[in-house]
């Protein structure tokens, strides 16, 4: 096995998606925590861009209210607002939440949010049904190059609000040093379940686990992708599924033999943390580890590759976020200009080589794979990737499935799954699905 290096800058939280605690409601996507810098703050009335009622035009100084990963993203979106603002005239200023999502439901509520701001795809269809956010998306005239598992996740009613910003997917990642330990060898990497069941045994021992991840859907959930499965099928709760019900015991199958452990319960946060410490040969994560490995644990080698696949064939999660615009911006056409700027191939590679995204149009992925070779197997998974549902609701039923998960070494699958048919059954209806 050829040995990967981190290729991207230092990031050491990827927001939406890098998970030390089970995903929460509140904020992200397969995260339970936002870790963000800088400036806070509920309301962006002090800039006189805002106002109480939206319009299509007024000057002003746009407000970008983002979900930072840390410095280096914080950074390098500030740097390109500030390039797009000396070129375009329109004065604009980035903040950095401390609690994206309560400072947006402050703006909204005041009618003084800021005009560009992150969305995370589970919140997306609570903001869009509440009036909240400015359906321009088929405005882009790069509509039509996203991802379309991207552009699902922000389309309701057949408009497209607001554009992906970029995108994640899960990978299988391998201690390179202590796969060598092993005697395992390039011929050896696992393409199926038995195979990954054989490795992570082999992997297993001297304090090192085969198989470490955090305890949630979003981690798991690959594992029912892959088996056929699915929470949400078709706007139909499916949770219950046999074949959602045969991926959970293929977990605890693993569990049951040592080979595979939650990251909680070998002292860790998440699974990057067992996995950079060396408590585990092995993670299932998503790109916005290779940032973290830089930064935190530079001296572990490791290797990407695709998920092995399942009795469905290979199967994985995407995670996203999207640039939206407020309904109640003053300055909806600047705003919108911004965003085709911010998810312009060009400045999506970017912002890849400044905190390792991946850019969500399909005509940055050749050369983003040129530039990271190491991560082409986060960008193989969106060809066959499945979207975290996103209807309004299920983030609450998601937290509730992550809270049974935790006990899933001695949990009943059925059981598990069966509460949450029924929870999804609920927020669906309530939903109007």
């Amino acid at each position: 096995m050829s040995d990967s290096t981190p290729t991207s800058t230092s990031r050491s939280e990827r927001s939406g998606r890098r998970s030390r605690r089970p995903l929460a409601t509140a904020a992200v996507v397969a995260a339970g925590v936002l870790v963000l810098s800088a400036c806070g703050g509920s309301g962006f009335d002090d800039s006189g861009s805002q106002g109480s009622s939206g319009g299509e035009s007024g000057g002003g100084q746009l407000q970008v209210l983002i979900g930072s990963s840390g410095q280096a993203e914080t950074t390098a979106v500030t740097d390109a607002v500030a390039a797009w603002s000396q070129e375009s005239g329109t004065p604009a200023r980035v903040s950095a939440a401390s609690d994206l999502a309560q400072e947006l439901s402050q703006g909204f509520a005041a009618k003084t949010p800021p005009d560009v701001f992150y969305v995370s795809s589970d919140l997306f269809n609570s903001y869009a049904a509440s009036g909240a956010l400015e359906p321009y998306g088929d405005q882009l005239g790069n509509a039509d190059d996203f991802y379309p598992v991207l552009k699902e996740a922000f389309t309701r009613d057949g408009q497209l609000y607001c554009a992906p910003k970029d995108f994640s997917t899960l990978a299988l990642v391998i201690n390179t040093d202590l796969w060598s330990r092993a005697g395992l060898t390039d011929a050896d990497v696992p393409t199926t379940w038995d195979q990954l069941k054989t490795v992570a045994q082999r992997l297993t021992g001297n304090g090192v686990v085969g198989l470490s991840t955090s305890a949630e859907y979003s981690r798991l959930g690959a594992f029912m992708a892959e088996a056929g499965g699915g929470l949400v099928t078709d706007g139909k709760a499916t949770a219950d599924s046999q074949q959602n019900v045969e991926a959970l015991q293929y977990v605890q199958s693993l569990m049951a033999d040592g080979s595979y452990r939650f990251a909680a319960d070998l002292g860790a946060g998440w699974g990057g943390e067992a996995f950079g410490t060396g408590k585990a040969a092995m993670t299932i994560e998503g790109n916005w580890l290779v940032g973290s490995m830089a930064s935190d644990y530079p001296d572990v080698e490791y290797t990407v590759v695709e998920l092995p696949a399942g009795p469905a064939g290979k199967g994985t999660l995407t995670f996203t976020n999207c640039w939206g615009v407020a309904a109640d911006s003053q300055n909806k056409e600047a705003a919108v200009e911004l965003v085709e700027d911010l998810t312009s191939s060009e400045q999506q590679l970017s912002f890849a080589k400044a905190f390792g995204v991946m850019p969500s149009l399909q005509s940055a992925a050749q050369p983003f794979s040129q530039e990271f070779p190491a991560q082409a197997a986060f960008l193989a998974g969106a060809d066959y990737a499945t979207a975290v549902p996103n209807q309004e609701g299920v983030s609450d039923v998601i937290t509730d499935l992550n809270s049974q998960l935790e006990g899933l070494a001695n949990g009943d699958p059925q059981a598990i799954l069966q509460r949450t048919q029924t929870n999804l059954e609920t927020a669906l209806k309530s939903a109007g699905s």
